[in-house]
């Protein structure tokens, strides 16, 4: 069948309805996402309860055991019957693997991160394990449907941004590759918040209570638990120091199974839940000190409460530390307990089975802890303890902005870990005395470079208060410094640590971040998926993306073309359904839909894109109608948290929902214009928004983005990139051509000069006019605002160091650019096959394979597959059965 007679893809379902074609590469029938909701026969039933259907008997006795019912009721009833049942295959494998690995004496990678953004698990394991086809008919006998029950499940509240959505991809690689690897992280109980829109405007947090129903994805370890201290003093006995805590809590494990795709390989998320080591003090209550009685458990809960509290006080400070500690500490111990149980005390052979990678600064602590386990504990000497902990630790640097380089007072360090600081201040020791015999210089000259390299140094605003740097901490006591973008990389070395550069250069290597195919492409977009599957005959891409690039011969086919269209129609019609949900607003499905879903900060400049909204919504109220109707209509989201003590990123919010209150309810002009807001951005709502999605912005000032994946994902499906010459957007040009993205903004190279000259901008007047507008109160607020218009417009009040004012006219042309584009949707089009046809390098699996060749020296340990057996369980499902 030629190309242009292949059937449309898509239905009002929002699945795919094409045939599966043989895979040429792998032999097997190609994934091909559909819709599940069909009625099955009473004899088909019938069938599966006698035991034919061994999927469908299992979710019927899942109903029983579990919910406690022979029939469901409600659709969560359902989602909790069907979800123990695919655990349970879960498990299967995750034991299967595991004794495999075991049996090897495998090499393990531990992914060390204070974030883990997992999105929802039901769909993502029921299509890695390959049992969407039995799943299909066993939901189609119990009355439901996969997407009904993905509905049901809450996003696990464990990550916030990037980082943690970074953490989430690599953990699926590892485990697609097979390579024996667990992550490490919290079991947060209230995540970071729960972000609500209040009646005026403003972001309110609330807790983001997500295990009240339980979690069927995680499996508690009743065996594994570990006492982490903290406070307390350190004494000098028999010449050794000993650490005597005034505060213990108990690190109870849980475990949640990660599948990999085609593979029978399943590794480990295992996170740390707080615990207290006395449960309860009866004694106290039964006197009537009812406070009392449970503060020992109030105080370990705290630790695993929330993902990131507030450190603007002294508590907060104390908390956040006791909070990297704790899984840190509970990390390593388990590590070396499994160790010692096949190697014994072996400890010089430890990194050859052990190697972590530190995701930013967070678990940087762990230089310390690891030589507290192996001197204190383990009772090696100090040389031997540090070759080996210098041998397998890993730090991957993410960022530029100094809040995130982490540096905590001494004082907070010394009350709350007194041997960790006593630790650091050995090793800083030995460092700067290392430094002394090999700098080259003058005394001074040696002393001057000494001083800018200490781990522990002056606070530069405040002289009196003592730091710890942990970035030069994990720098002097790692094997490799990593950064995650080419551009990024660059930065670490030529400023960041470049210092340290000089001295390690071998240590520092760049390993540009990727995201998972699976989740944020062939499960997310059905439609596109299938599409491409079509178009290439295999389904192999899925896990070579690489083989994405031959998209590129059917850029420009118009019969193509208009199928890839018609793809992004559906998503946007399912996008477009949730702002009605939400606001009860009808869009036009015909206007171009803008994207910028990001964490809510400064230099991510979701202002900068607000300035040219007001400004695009001025023009077209200045346009006669028949202009207007001559305009591209612009469907503008927006999306993101504000951290809870972030002051102006939440002034940011709050304009975005004056703006959009103002425009939105424009009659001349909502037919051509509108913005939302969508509060609680998570995992979930992305995947419905960036399959949707056509343009989306990533505009961060250049030089201050380290990476970002967001790009990659939208990449990936087919969205048109409106962003600066920054992290990973250089990459994605390169890969995708450089005239299909719209760059704009100054040069990382320039910023220094232009902040330098900052305070003799001339300004454009379009600029004028709208700060005037803003604080003359057009939205409203003006009091509130005017913060926000000194902070760029007034250098006498603020800085403007994200250099709003400096990229606004450039940022402008770029949007005329953009619309000009979409005017012609041929164009438009052949460049968003482009796009996804040059997203191969951005897939987590190639991020992995660099960082197991060139960091971890992990081999992958496949596990021998069953035979696998073709399992069609009806003319519509096919699947892959077998462990």
């Amino acid at each position: 069948m030629k190309l242009s007679q292949q059937p449309l893809l898509g239905s009002r379902s929002g699945r795919a309805l094409t045939a599966p074609l043989a895979s040429r590469s792998t032999g097997r029938v190609p994934l091909v996402v559909r819709s599940i909701a069909e009625p099955v026969s009473p004899a088909k039933k019938a069938a599966a309860m006698n035991g034919a259907d061994p999927y469908t008997a299992d979710v019927h006795a899942k109903m029983v055991s579990v919910v406690g019912k022979s029939k469901h009721s409600t659709t969560k009833e359902a989602y909790r019957a069907v979800a123990y049942s695919v655990r349970d295959r879960l498990i299967e494998r995750f034991n299967a693997t595991h004794a495999h690995w075991e049996e090897k004496d495998a090499k393990f990678v531990y992914y060390l991160s204070a974030e883990f953004l997992m999105g929802r698990t039901l769909t993502n394991a029921i299509f890695n394990m390959g049992l969407e086809g039995p799943y299909a008919e066993a939901m189609r006998a119990i009355g439901t449907d996969l997407e009904t029950l993905h509905s049901e499940e809450r996003d696990a509240a464990l990550g916030n941004g990037g980082l943690g959505r970074l953490a989430a991809c690599f953990l699926d690689s590892i485990a697609t590759l097979d390579l024996p690897g667990w992550g490490y992280g919290i079991r947060y109980k209230y995540g970071m918040f729960k972000q609500a829109v209040d009646a005026s405007g403003k972001q309110t947090e609330m807790p983001d209570i997500w295990l009240t129903d339980g979690n069927p994805w995680e499996i508690k370890r009743p065996d594994v638990r570990f006492e982490v201290c903290f406070g307390g003093k350190v004494e000098k006995k028999n010449g050794k120091s000993v650490w005597t805590p005034n505060e213990k809590v108990i690190a109870q494990a849980y475990d949640n199974p990660i599948p990999g795709f085609q593979t029978p390989t399943v590794s480990n998320l295992r996170l740390w839940d707080a615990e207290p080591i006395n449960e309860f003090d009866l004694a106290a209550f039964n006197a009537g000190d009812y406070d009392k009685a449970s503060v020992d458990r109030e105080r370990a809960e705290s630790i695993s409460a929330v993902l990131y509290p507030n450190d603007a006080t002294p508590e907060g400070k104390e908390l956040r530390l006791k909070q990297q500690y704790f899984f840190v500490a509970a990390s390593l111990q388990d590590v070396f307990a499994r160790f010692k149980k096949v190697h014994g005390t072996n400890w010089e052979k430890l990194p050859e089975k052990a190697v972590f990678q530190l995701n930013d600064t967070h678990p940087t602590i762990a230089v310390a802890e690891v030589m507290r386990l192996l001197v204190d504990v383990e009772g090696l000497t100090w040389d031997a303890a540090w070759g080996i902990t210098t041998t397998m630790l890993n730090y991957t640097n993410h960022t530029v902005m100094p809040e995130a380089l982490e540096k905590w007072p001494v004082k907070v360090m010394a009350k709350m870990l007194p041997r960790h600081m006593e630790i650091i201040e050995v090793i800083n020791d030995g460092w700067t005395k290392w430094l002394e015999s090999y700098l080259p210089g003058s005394t001074a000259e040696k002393a001057a470079k000494i001083k800018t390299l200490s781990i522990v140094h002056p606070n530069q605003w405040n002289a009196d208060e003592m730091l710890v740097n942990m970035a030069y901490l994990a720098v002097v006591g790692g094997a490799h410094v990593n950064g995650v973008a080419a551009i990024h990389s660059q930065i670490v070395k030529d400023d960041i640590f470049n210092d340290f550069y000089k001295i390690f250069p071998s240590k520092f290597q760049n390993k540009t971040n990727g995201v998972t195919p699976r989740r944020w492409l062939a499960w997310c977009n059905p439609e596109l998926s299938s599409l491409i599957t079509e178009t290439l005959g295999s389904d192999a891409w899925i896990n070579n993306a690489e083989m994405l690039a031959g998209l590129r011969a059917y850029a420009t086919d118009k019969a193509f073309q208009a199928k890839w269209r018609a793809v992004k129609l559906v998503r946007k019609h399912k996008l477009a359904a949730v702002i009605k949900e939400r606001f009860g607003e009808d869009v036009n499905i015909n206007s171009l839909f803008d994207i910028h879903i990001k964490r809510i900060h400064e230099y991510k400049r979701q202002y900068l894109n607000l300035l040219s909204i007001i400004w695009r919504y001025k023009q077209l109220k200045r346009m006669t109608p028949a202009e207007r109707k001559a305009a591209v209509p612009r469907m503008c989201i927006f999306g993101g948290k504000a951290a809870s003590a972030y002051d102006m990123a939440k002034r940011i919010i709050r304009l975005t929902t004056a703006v959009a209150d103002k425009i939105n309810h424009d009659p001349e002009t909502k037919d051509y214009l509108r913005l939302y807001f969508l509060a609680d951005y998570n995992v979930s709502l992305a995947e419905t928004i960036i399959p949707a999605a056509e343009l989306s912005q990533h505009i961060s000032t250049a030089g201050t983005e380290a990476s970002g994946t967001s790009n990659m994902k939208f990449q990936m499906n087919g969205c048109l990139i409106l962003g600066t010459w920054d992290g990973a957007n250089i990459e994605i040009a390169e890969e995708t051509g450089v005239e299909e993205v719209f760059v704009f903004g100054v040069r990382a190279e320039e910023i220094v000069k232009l902040r330098e000259t900052r305070k003799t901008l001339k300004y454009d007047p379009r600029w004028t006019e709208i700060m005037k507008d803003i604080e003359g109160g057009m939205f409203g607020d003006k009091e509130y605002f005017k913060p926000m218009v000194d902070s760029v417009n007034n250098m006498d009040v603020g800085n403007d160091w994200f250099l709003v004012a400096n990229d606004f006219a450039a940022y402008l042309d770029a949007q005329e650019a953009v619309d000009k584009v979409y005017k012609d949707q041929d164009e438009w089009t052949r460049r968003s096959i482009m796009y996804t046809a040059g997203s191969g390098k951005f897939s987590s699996d190639r991020t992995i394979r660099e960082y197991a060749e060139d960091i971890w020296d992990v081999v992958p340990r496949p596990r021998a597959r069953r035979k696998l057996v073709l399992c069609l369980t009806d003319a519509r499902a096919v699947a892959w059965r077998g462990v």
